[in-house]
Protein backbone atom coordinates (compact mmCIF):
# COMPACT_ATOMS: atom_id res chain seq x y z
CA UNK A 1 0.00 0.00 0.00
CA UNK A 2 2.95 2.25 0.73
CA UNK A 3 3.50 2.50 -3.31
CA UNK A 4 0.47 3.89 -3.89
CA UNK A 5 0.12 7.08 -4.91
CA UNK A 6 -2.93 8.25 -2.67
CA UNK A 7 -3.40 11.93 -3.98
CA UNK A 8 -4.50 10.39 -7.19
CA UNK A 9 -7.78 8.92 -5.28
CA UNK A 10 -10.68 10.90 -5.80
CA UNK A 11 -13.93 8.67 -4.65
CA UNK A 12 -14.55 5.93 -2.43
CA UNK A 13 -14.92 3.89 -5.43
CA UNK A 14 -11.46 4.34 -6.43
CA UNK A 15 -10.35 3.62 -2.81
CA UNK A 16 -11.93 0.35 -2.49
CA UNK A 17 -10.85 -0.50 -5.89
CA UNK A 18 -7.15 0.17 -5.11
CA UNK A 19 -7.75 -1.64 -1.44
CA UNK A 20 -8.86 -4.71 -3.19
CA UNK A 21 -6.49 -4.65 -5.63
CA UNK A 22 -3.45 -5.14 -3.25
CA UNK A 23 -5.30 -7.61 -1.64
CA UNK A 24 -5.81 -9.72 -4.12
CA UNK A 25 -2.39 -9.34 -5.02
CA UNK A 26 -1.61 -11.51 -2.08
CA UNK A 27 -4.62 -13.71 -2.34
CA UNK A 28 -1.96 -16.67 -2.41
CA UNK A 29 -1.52 -15.99 1.22
CA UNK A 30 -4.81 -16.27 2.13
CA UNK A 31 -5.53 -20.18 2.24
CA UNK A 32 -2.67 -20.00 4.80
CA UNK A 33 -4.02 -17.06 6.94
CA UNK A 34 -7.33 -18.99 7.00
CA UNK A 35 -5.92 -22.43 8.25
CA UNK A 36 -3.67 -20.73 10.86
CA UNK A 37 -7.50 -18.41 11.76
CA UNK A 38 -9.07 -22.33 12.09
CA UNK A 39 -11.20 -20.69 9.53
CA UNK A 40 -12.69 -22.56 6.30
CA UNK A 41 -11.55 -19.75 2.91
CA UNK A 42 -14.95 -20.66 1.48
CA UNK A 43 -17.10 -19.27 4.95
CA UNK A 44 -17.56 -15.52 4.04
CA UNK A 45 -18.40 -14.56 7.45
CA UNK A 46 -14.98 -15.83 8.67
CA UNK A 47 -12.77 -14.18 6.02
CA UNK A 48 -15.00 -11.32 6.50
CA UNK A 49 -14.07 -11.01 9.83
CA UNK A 50 -10.87 -11.66 8.76
CA UNK A 51 -10.44 -9.00 6.64
CA UNK A 52 -11.71 -7.20 9.55
CA UNK A 53 -9.13 -7.89 11.67
CA UNK A 54 -6.21 -7.33 8.83
CA UNK A 55 -7.67 -3.92 8.90
CA UNK A 56 -7.48 -3.12 12.35
CA UNK A 57 -3.93 -4.30 12.53
CA UNK A 58 -2.81 -2.06 9.97
CA UNK A 59 -4.34 0.55 11.93
CA UNK A 60 -2.83 -0.36 15.30
CA UNK A 61 0.54 -0.17 13.31
CA UNK A 62 -0.47 3.23 12.30
CA UNK A 63 -0.06 2.21 8.97
CA UNK A 64 -0.34 5.83 6.72
CA UNK A 65 -1.15 4.63 3.51
CA UNK A 66 -4.20 2.39 5.06
CA UNK A 67 -5.57 4.88 6.83
CA UNK A 68 -5.90 7.27 4.06
CA UNK A 69 -7.21 4.70 2.10
CA UNK A 70 -9.64 3.59 4.72
CA UNK A 71 -10.63 7.56 5.02
CA UNK A 72 -11.03 7.87 1.53
CA UNK A 73 -13.18 4.13 1.57
CA UNK A 74 -15.47 5.68 3.70
CA UNK A 75 -16.27 9.05 2.16
CA UNK A 76 -19.36 9.83 0.95
CA UNK A 77 -19.03 10.15 -3.02
CA UNK A 78 -21.26 12.69 -4.44
CA UNK A 79 -21.10 10.91 -7.92
CA UNK A 80 -20.72 7.49 -6.35
CA UNK A 81 -24.69 6.89 -7.14
CA UNK A 82 -26.42 8.31 -10.03
CA UNK A 83 -28.01 11.57 -7.98
CA UNK A 84 -31.19 12.68 -9.14
CA UNK A 85 -32.17 16.55 -8.59
CA UNK A 86 -35.51 16.75 -7.84
CA UNK A 87 -37.61 19.64 -9.18
CA UNK A 88 -40.47 21.40 -8.43
CA UNK A 89 -43.23 23.20 -11.17
CA UNK A 90 -46.16 25.10 -10.30
CA UNK A 91 -49.29 25.69 -12.24
CA UNK A 92 -53.12 25.02 -12.82
CA UNK A 93 -54.27 21.41 -12.57
CA UNK A 94 -55.59 21.04 -16.39
CA UNK A 95 -56.35 17.39 -16.86
CA UNK A 96 -54.98 13.80 -16.75
CA UNK A 97 -53.78 12.40 -20.16
CA UNK A 98 -54.25 8.39 -20.54
CA UNK A 99 -51.23 7.45 -22.80
CA UNK A 100 -50.94 3.95 -21.68
CA UNK A 101 -49.23 5.99 -18.69
CA UNK A 102 -51.31 8.56 -16.72
CA UNK A 103 -49.58 12.21 -17.16
CA UNK A 104 -50.84 15.24 -15.20
CA UNK A 105 -50.89 18.15 -17.19
CA UNK A 106 -50.39 21.54 -15.53
CA UNK A 107 -50.75 24.96 -17.49
CA UNK A 108 -47.86 27.59 -16.27
CA UNK A 109 -48.11 31.48 -15.28
CA UNK A 110 -47.85 31.77 -19.43
CA UNK A 111 -50.77 29.66 -20.46
CA UNK A 112 -48.20 26.43 -21.54
CA UNK A 113 -48.58 23.27 -20.86
CA UNK A 114 -46.31 20.86 -18.71
CA UNK A 115 -46.62 17.50 -18.89
CA UNK A 116 -45.66 14.55 -15.96
CA UNK A 117 -45.56 10.76 -16.04
CA UNK A 118 -47.30 9.00 -13.04
CA UNK A 119 -45.12 5.71 -13.04
CA UNK A 120 -45.52 4.85 -9.18
CA UNK A 121 -47.15 5.30 -6.17
CA UNK A 122 -46.69 8.99 -4.51
CA UNK A 123 -47.83 10.74 -1.56
CA UNK A 124 -51.86 11.56 -2.25
CA UNK A 125 -51.34 9.65 -5.57
CA UNK A 126 -54.89 8.21 -4.61
CA UNK A 127 -56.89 11.12 -5.10
CA UNK A 128 -55.77 11.42 -8.69
CA UNK A 129 -57.39 7.52 -9.11
CA UNK A 130 -61.22 8.54 -9.16
CA UNK A 131 -62.07 11.63 -11.64
CA UNK A 132 -59.80 14.32 -11.00
CA UNK A 133 -62.63 16.97 -12.35
CA UNK A 134 -62.94 18.41 -8.98
CA UNK A 135 -58.98 19.56 -9.46
CA UNK A 136 -59.23 21.09 -12.68
CA UNK A 137 -58.70 25.21 -12.46
CA UNK A 138 -56.86 24.70 -8.76
CA UNK A 139 -53.41 25.80 -7.96
CA UNK A 140 -51.56 22.26 -8.22
CA UNK A 141 -47.51 22.13 -7.15
CA UNK A 142 -45.47 18.99 -8.27
CA UNK A 143 -42.41 17.49 -7.23
CA UNK A 144 -40.51 15.87 -10.29
CA UNK A 145 -37.52 14.32 -11.34
CA UNK A 146 -36.12 13.40 -14.59
CA UNK A 147 -35.67 10.12 -15.90
CA UNK A 148 -35.22 8.54 -19.12
CA UNK A 149 -36.98 5.77 -20.11
CA UNK A 150 -37.45 3.46 -23.37
CA UNK A 151 -40.39 4.42 -25.54
CA UNK A 152 -41.34 1.43 -27.58
CA UNK A 153 -43.89 3.49 -30.20
CA UNK A 154 -41.20 6.15 -30.67
CA UNK A 155 -38.36 3.05 -30.81
CA UNK A 156 -35.95 5.71 -28.44
CA UNK A 157 -34.83 6.53 -25.66
CA UNK A 158 -36.41 10.03 -23.87
CA UNK A 159 -36.47 12.19 -21.06
CA UNK A 160 -39.55 12.74 -18.96
CA UNK A 161 -40.75 14.17 -15.97
CA UNK A 162 -41.44 11.73 -12.99
CA UNK A 163 -44.07 12.75 -10.55
CA UNK A 164 -42.74 12.35 -6.95
CA UNK A 165 -45.48 14.25 -5.16
CA UNK A 166 -48.56 16.40 -5.96
CA UNK A 167 -49.96 19.12 -3.40
CA UNK A 168 -53.21 21.12 -4.56
CA UNK A 169 -52.77 24.36 -3.00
Amino acid sequence: MSKIDISKIKTAKEANDVFMQCFTAHADLLPDLAKEQNAEFTDDAAMNRIGTEIGANLLKRNCSSFVKLAMLMGKKDEDAAVTVAEQVTSGTFKRIDNKGFNYIVLTDNTGNEKSFIWLRQFPGSENFMNGTTKYVGKKASIKWQEIEVYLPQAKGYYKVKEILSVDIL
